[in-house]
C-alpha cells in the first residue's frame, strides 16, 4: 500500500510541476463550464442548436483570451468583448448578403485582430474574439434576419464565462501560490534524489543522465513560475519571491555540481552513506506541505543539515557537498518565508516599475505581422474559394492562427506546418468521433466538452495536439448539425493546407524578417547582458560595491530565452541539416553561457577577489571577447580574432573551492562566448592582444591560463 501512495505521490508532483498553479487546468475548466451552462440556458429556452455553438465559441475564447490582472478588468474586457463580437457578427451577416463584401471585410478583420495583440492582454481579447464571430457567422451562414437570437446567444456565452470566472471557479491567488510552490518543490526535491541516487550508485551514467534532466526541469520550472508568479502575488512581494526562487535554483544547481565533484573524491563507504542520507533527508523536508515549510528552521532534521554544512575547520572527503545540502536548505527557508509575507530578513524591498504605454500608431513588428496576415488573408481567400465556394473561410482562419505570435519567417512556416501537421492527425480522429456518436445528441456534446478541454490543456505546449483536438471538435461540429461527411474533413485539410502555404508566401515575400536576422538582434542583446554582468560581477568580487549580480543573471537567462525561441525554427527537424547544427551550435553555445554566469553569481561574494590583478585580466578580457563577437555578428566579419587559448590551466594561489569554482566558471564562461563565435566563423587559431583598461603582460600570463572541468551545462529541450 505504501509503495502505490509513493507512486501516486510522485505522479501527482510530475502533474502539479507541469502545471505550476493548476493555471492550464483552471482554464480548461473555464472552457468546459462555461460551454455547459450555455448549453443549458439555451436549451432551456429552446434555442436552436447553431446558437449553442455561438455561445460555446463565445465562452471558451472567453476562457483562453481575457486574462487581465484584477477582477474588475476582466469584467470590462468581457463587457468590450461583446461589443466587438456583436460588432463583428453584425458586419459579417450583412456582409454575406453581398458577395464578396464579406471575403473582403474578413481580411480586413485580420488586420485589426493581428495588430490589436500588441495592446495585450486585452487587446488579444478583443481581436479574438471579432476575428472568431466573423468566422462563426460565416460557418453558419448567418443572416441579418436571425442576429437578434445570435446576439443573444453571445451574451449567454460571455455570461456563461463571467459565471465560471467569478463565482465557481473563482481564483484565489493564495491557493495558487500554494500549487506554484508545490510545484517548485516536486522539481526541488528531483535534484535532491537525483543526486542522491548518483552519489549512491557511484556515479553511473544512468543516474548522471537522471540528475542532468532534473536540474534543467528545474530551471525550466522557475522561468514557468517566474511567468505565473505576477498573478498570485502582488508587487513587491512577487519580486522577492522571484529573486529568492532564482536564488534556491541557483544552489540546487550548486548541489547537483558539487555532487558530481564529489563523487570523483575518495569516499569511503561510510562517508557516501552519510552523504547520501544528508540528501534523502532534504528531500523528505521538500516534500512537506509548503505552507508548513517555514517551521522547518525550527525542526531537528534542519539544524542537523546547519551542523553538517559548517564542518570545514579542517578538510575532509565530503565537505563541499555538506555545504552545498546547508546552503541550499538556507535558501529554501528564505524563500518560502517570502511566500507567508516574512520579510523580517529583506534589507529593503525592491521599487515597482510600471509598464510603459504602448503608442496607438506605431510600426513595428505586429504591425508588420498585421500587415503580412492581411496580404495572406487575401491569398488565402482566393486559394480557398478555388477548393471549395462555400468553405473558403477555413483557409483564413489559418492565416490568423499562423501569425498569432510569430515575429519571423521560419516561426511563420514552422507553425503552419503544425497546424497542417495536426489537421491532417485529427481527421481520423475526427471520423472515428462522429461515426461513433452520430444520432446521439448527448453522447456528441460530452464528447464536445472533452475536445475542448484537451485543447485548451494543451494550447500552451503543443501546436499539433491542439489542432488535432480541434479537428476532432469540427467533426462532432458538423454530426451535431447533421452535416458530417468524410468530404468535408479533407476539405478541411485542403482549405488548411492552403491557409498555411499562403501565411508563409505573404511571411517570406511581404517585408519579410529572416531567422538569422532577428537572431543576430536577439544575440546583440545576450552579449549587452553578458557584458552587464561580467562587469558587476568585477565590481563585486574585488570589494569596491555590493550589487546584485543574482538579478542581472536572470537578465541574461531571459535574454538566452528569448534567443531561444528564434532559433527553434532552424532545430526543427523539418529544417536543413546545416540550419539544424548551425541552430543546434547557437543553442549549445548559449547555455553554457547562460549556466556559467549562473553558477558564478551563486558563488560570488563581496571582495573575494580584493586587489587580485588575475580576475582583472580574466573579465577584461572576456569584454574584450565579447566585443570582437559583437562586431562580427553586426558586420559578418570573418577578420577578428578572439583572444583564447584554451589548452593552458590556470594554476590558483589559494585552495578554496569557492574561488577556484568562480574563476573556472569564468573561464568556461568566456569559452562559451568563443564556442559561438565560431558561428560566425570568427577564427580562434591566432591570439590578438587586445588594448584593454588595467591589462599587464604578467596578469594576461595568468588569466590565460584556464581550468577545464568538464561540467556539461544545463540543457533545455525545444520541442
Amino acid at each position: 500500500m505504501d509503495r502505490f501512495a509513493r507512486m501516486w505521490d510522485r505522479l501527482r508532483d510530475r502533474l502539479v510541476a507541469a502545471d505550476p498553479g493548476l493555471i492550464r487546468l483552471r482554464l480548461a475548466g473555464l472552457a468546459v463550464g462555461g460551454i455547459g451552462i450555455s448549453i443549458l440556458v439555451i436549451a432551456g429556452l429552446g434555442r436552436p442548436i447553431p446558437t449553442i455553438m455561438v455561445a460555446g465559441i463565445a465562452a471558451m475564447q472567453a476562457a483562453f483570451n481575457v486574462n487581465d490582472r484584477t477582477p474588475g478588468k476582466q469584467a470590462v474586457t468581457l463587457v468590450l468583448a461583446f461589443c466587438s463580437g456583436a460588432l463583428s457578427m453584425t458586419v459579417a451577416a450583412f456582409g454575406s448578403t453581398a458577395p464578396p463584401l464579406d471575403s473582403i471585410l474578413f481580411v480586413v478583420l485580420i488586420f485589426f485582430a493581428v495588430y490589436a495583440q500588441r495592446f495585450a492582454p486585452r487587446g488579444n481579447a478583443l481581436g479574438a474574439l471579432a476575428f472568431f464571430m466573423f468566422f462563426f457567422a460565416m460557418f453558419l451562414q448567418l443572416k441579418p434576419a436571425q442576429l437578434p437570437t445570435f446576439l443573444e446567444s453571445l451574451a449567454i456565452g460571455l455570461a456563461a464565462n463571467a459565471v465560471m470566472r467569478f463565482v465557481i471557479l473563482r481564483r484565489r491567488p493564495e491557493r495558487e501560490l500554494v500549487r506554484v510552490r508545490r510545484a517548485f518543490r516536486a522539481r526541488l526535491a528531483a535534484v535532491a534524489r537525483g543526486a542522491a541516487a548518483y552519489l549512491a550508485s557511484g556515479g553511473s551514467d544512468r543516474r548522471r543522465a537522471q540528475l542532468l534532466r532534473a536540474d534543467s526541469r528545474l530551471h525550466e520550472a522557475v522561468l514557468m513560475i517566474e511567468d505565473a508568479i505576477e498573478d498570485v502575488l502582488e508587487p513587491p512581494s512577487s519580486e522577492l519571491l522571484r529573486r529568492r526562487a532564482i536564488e534556491v535554483e541557483l544552489a540546487a544547481q550548486w548541489l547537483s555540481l558539487t555532487t558530481r565533484r564529489t563523487n570523483m573524491e575518495k569516499l569511503s563507504d561510510e562517508t557516501r552513506d552519510e552523504l547520501v542520507g544528508n540528501l534523502l533527508r532534504f528531500e523528505s523536508l521538500i516534500e512537506n506541505d509548503p505552507r508548513a515549510l517555514p517551521v522547518i528552521s525550527d525542526t531537528e532534521e534542519f539544524s542537523k543539515l546547519l551542523v553538517a554544512g559548517s564542518r570545514l575547520d579542517k578538510k575532509s572527503p565530503g565537505d563541499d557537498l555538506r555545504r552545498a545540502i546547508a546552503e541550499l536548505a538556507l535558501a529554501d527557508v528564505n524563500a518560502q518565508r517570502i511566500a507567508q509575507n516574512d520579510y523580517s530578513a529583506e534589507a529593503e524591498l525592491p521599487a515597482h516599475e510600471e509598464p510603459e504605454r504602448k503608442k496607438i500608431f506605431a510600426y513595428d513588428n505586429r504591425t508588420r505581422s498585421a500587415i503580412q496576415a492581411t496580404i495572406a488573408g487575401g491569398l488565402a481567400v482566393l486559394g480557398g474559394e478555388l477548393v471549395s465556394h462555400a468553405r473558403w473561410y477555413w483557409a483564413v482562419l489559418t492565416v490568423f492562427v499562423v501569425f498569432l505570435n510569430t515575429n519571423t519567417t521560419g516561426a511563420t512556416f514552422v507553425k503552419g506546418f503544425r497546424r497542417v501537421t495536426g489537421t491532417m492527425v485529427g481527421i481520423f480522429g475526427g471520423m472515428l468521433l462522429a461515426l461513433l456518436v452520430t444520432g446521439d445528441t448527448t453522447a456528441t456534446l460530452v464528447l464536445l466538452l472533452v475536445c475542448v478541454f484537451c485543447l485548451v490543456y494543451t494550447a500552451r505546449v503543443s501546436q499539433v495536439v491542439m489542432s488535432f483536438f480541434i479537428t476532432c471538435m469540427l467533426g462532432l461540429l458538423y454530426s451535431l448539425l447533421g452535416t458530417f461527411t468524410f468530404e468535408v474533413l479533407w476539405l478541411r485539410v485542403a482549405e488548411t493546407a492552403v491557409g498555411a502555404v499562403a501565411g508563409i508566401l505573404a511571411a517570406m515575400a511581404v517585408l519579410p524578417v529572416r531567422t538569422r536576422t532577428v537572431l543576430r538582434s536577439d544575440l546583440d542583446a545576450v552579449l549587452d547582458d553578458v557584458t552587464a554582468f561580467v562587469e558587476q560581477v568585477e565590481v563585486l568580487l574585488s570589494g569596491r560595491e555590493n550589487v546584485n549580480v543574482i538579478e542581472l543573471s536572470r537578465e541574461l537567462d531571459r535574454s538566452v530565452e528569448k534567443a531561444r525561441t528564434t532559433i527553434e525554427p532552424l532545430t526543427h527537424p523539418m529544417s536543413l541539416s546545416s540550419r539544424r547544427d548551425y541552430g543546434s551550435y547557437v543553442l549549445t553555445a548559449l547555455d553554457r553561457i547562460s549556466f556559467r554566469a549562473r553558477h558564478v553569481a551563486a558563488r560570488a561574494e563581496p571582495g573575494m577577489f580584493a586587489g587580485q590583478e588575475r580576475l582583472e585580466a580574466l573579465t577584461d578580457r572576456i569584454i574584450h571577447n565579447v566585443e570582437v563577437l559583437r562586431e562580427a555578428i553586426g558586420e559578418g566579419s570573418t577578420q577578428q580574432k578572439l583572444d583564447r587559448d584554451t589548452e593552458t590551466p590556470l594554476t590558483h594561489d589559494s585552495d578554496d573551492a569557492r574561488q577556484r569554482s568562480v574563476l573556472t566558471s569564468l573561464g568556461r564562461l568566456d569559452e562559451g562566448i568563443v564556442a559561438l563565435g565560431r558561428v560566425f566563423e570568427v577564427p580562434t587559431t591566432e591570439s590578438v592582444q587586445p588594448n584593454v583598461r588595467r591589462r599587464t603582460e604578467s596578469s594576461q600570463a595568468v588569466a590565460d591560463r584556464v581550468t577545464s572541468i568538464s561540467e556539461e551545462p544545463v540543457r533545455r529541450s525545444t520541442q
